[in-house]
């Protein structure tokens, strides 16, 4: 028997620490050679780390939400010299951050449940726990499937997505992120806490969430942002959409309204070439983009994610709504590579319905722009002398005010006003 000691292996990319986030396994524990350990969390991905041993867990030398360096001590196992590989530190496996559900426009249909036979749970050898990645792991309690059930045809016999696939398909396993008996049993131990006054929880702020709290206060913190409203009236635009997808939505693809904002975006950076762009203060270098890669800020159960759409100025309406689709999908089922989360040059933020009248984004630090549309309410308006009802909708935008001044900001939206407001100005192809 030796003990072997894991450490925080190089992830590359200069990275030079990382936040450990969560455990797979607990002392005692029996792992298996390749067997996910922990997930740790750098700048723009979660990654997992697995074992190059088979052994039992003598010690976690790490906590959750610590924050450690390359080459850290970090787990403890006792193996058999049968049972050590090598001296080499495991290779780390980059994973997208765990996602639920995209913007409002694309969730999927209630699929209605059916009664199907589960399969019986698969045996695995020493009682050992399966094996799957965060997001697939994720996933399997969104669906209320056990992962004990399902027998992997990755290495190690790791779950895969494609097992969780076909596992769900042969159980008829539908989407019940909550079983009714843990819900009325939360909501009976919640209603007491709170009838009694006694309700308190401290919530770590790890992850996901604190890379989250530590963009935006970065972002608030070094870029003096001034915000500008606009209103617009998207009746044609609206009009438009609807007869574009009575004809071609069964062929192309339904539209909804972000393509056409984001094809005004493209159309009118143009002409405002400042806004396309991101400011390196430290070295006081501020460098234009002649391509758009749009980021499109999207909330999601693990937290605000943003997405890039590459290349925006290349696609049409619909190979932009496919777009929006393929990485909404991507994120949703954990699957989002990392250069698909990161070199945006502007962002668009959208929170669909619940976009209420205004907002103020925060400037998706180190570009220097961002635009936001806002709900859209049909309300009376004076045309000429007639009252008529009319499609209004505001437009918030933010900007680094060090970069862009108030009079090309206010030029910007209001070429993008001109663009939604007569949609037949927008090449559709």
């Amino acid at each position: 028997m030796t003990t072997q000691t894991i450490k925080m292996p190089d992830i590359g990319e200069g990275i030079a620490e990382v936040e450990l986030v969560a455990w797979h396994v607990q002392a005692g524990d029996t792992v298996a050679e390749d067997q996910i350990l922990a997930d740790v969390m750098t700048d723009k991905a979660t990654v997992e780390i697995p074992s190059h041993v088979a052994g039992t867990v003598l010690s976690l030398d790490v906590a959750v939400g610590q924050v450690v360096a390359v080459g850290t001590e970090i787990i403890h196992i006792e193996v058999t010299e049968s049972g050590q590989r090598s001296n080499v530190p495991p290779a780390a496996q980059a994973i997208a951050p765990p996602t639920a559900s995209p913007m409002p426009d694309l969730q999927p249909a209630p699929v209605a449940p059916t009664v199907a036979a589960r399969p019986e749970p698969v045996a695995r050898l020493d009682g050992n726990k399966p094996i799957a990645a965060p997001a697939v792991r994720r996933r399997a309690w969104e669906l209320g499937i056990e992962l004990a059930s399902i027998r992997g045809t990755g290495p190690a016999g790791r779950i895969t997505q494609t097992d969780l696939d076909a596992y769900a398909k042969q159980s008829g396993a539908g989407p019940t992120k909550v079983r009714s008996s843990d819900a009325s049993q939360g909501r009976s131990a919640s209603d007491a806490r709170y009838a009694q006054g006694t309700a308190e929880e401290a919530i770590p702020v790890i992850g996901l969430r604190r890379k989250i709290a530590q963009k935006m206060q970065d972002a608030k913190r070094r870029i003096p942002h001034f915000t500008y409203v606009e209103e617009i009236d998207v009746t044609e635009l609206e009009d438009l959409r609807a007869r574009l997808n009575t004809r071609y939505g069964s062929t192309r693809g339904r539209l909804t309204l972000l393509p056409f904002l984001i094809r005004a975006v493209v159309l009118a950076v143009r002409q405002h070439p400042e806004v396309n762009a991101r400011y390196d203060d430290e070295a006081a270098v501020v460098t234009r983009y002649g391509a758009v890669h749009l980021g499109l800020a999207t909330q999601t159960s693990g937290g605000l994610m943003v997405p890039v759409i590459r290349h925006a100025e290349t696609l049409d309406l619909w190979a932009c709504a496919a777009e929006i689709l393929r990485l909404a999908e991507a994120a949703r089922n954990g699957r989002a590579a990392r250069e698909e989360l990161s070199g945006s040059t502007i962002t668009v933020t959208s929170l669909g319905p619940l976009a209420g009248v205004a907002h103020t984004p925060v400037i998706n630090h180190p570009e220097v722009a961002i635009v936001g549309p806002n709900r859209i309410v049909e309300r009376p308006m004076l045309k000429g002398s007639l009252v008529v009802a009319r499609k209004m909708m505001n437009l918030s935008s933010s900007f680094d005010h060090r970069v862009v001044d108030g009079m090309n900001a206010a030029e910007f939206i209001q070429q993008v006003r001109a663009y939604l407001e007569c949609p037949g100005t927008l090449p559709l192809d």
